[in-house]
């Protein structure tokens, strides 16, 4: 992932609503939510929730899906796994403490 694309992401994450959202889709997996769910689960009204999940979209961190009358959002694991890697690469520099710093979770996403 270049800068540019993780300054996209880190931006869209860096609103306490779209945060919100996008970790509920993470813990979602890979079935996502319908946006009536996100509705129910953070309150928000129809306009805010649309122009939050819009910003996650643009940023692509979240992915939509028509299924009839409902629009499934799901995370873009691949697209957060980037981020992450991007943020912790070359973490501790190499150096002899690199073990204490494992970034990577162990479950797997």
């Amino acid at each position: 992932m270049e800068s540019k694309s993780a300054l996209e992401c880190l931006s869209a994450l860096a609103h306490t609503h779209r945060l919100a959202l996008f970790r509920l889709l993470v813990q979602a997996g890979p079935d996502g939510m319908a946006v009536g769910e996100l509705a129910a689960a953070t309150g928000l009204a129809g306009a805010t929730l649309n122009h939050h999940l819009n910003q996650l979209r643009q940023a692509g961190l979240v992915r939509d899906e028509r299924q009839g009358r409902v629009i499934l959002c799901r995370a873009d694991y691949a697209r957060m796994n980037g981020l992450l890697d991007f943020l912790t690469d070359n973490c501790c520099a190499g150096s002899a403490s690199a073990q204490a710093c494992n970034t990577r979770p162990s479950r797997p996403c």
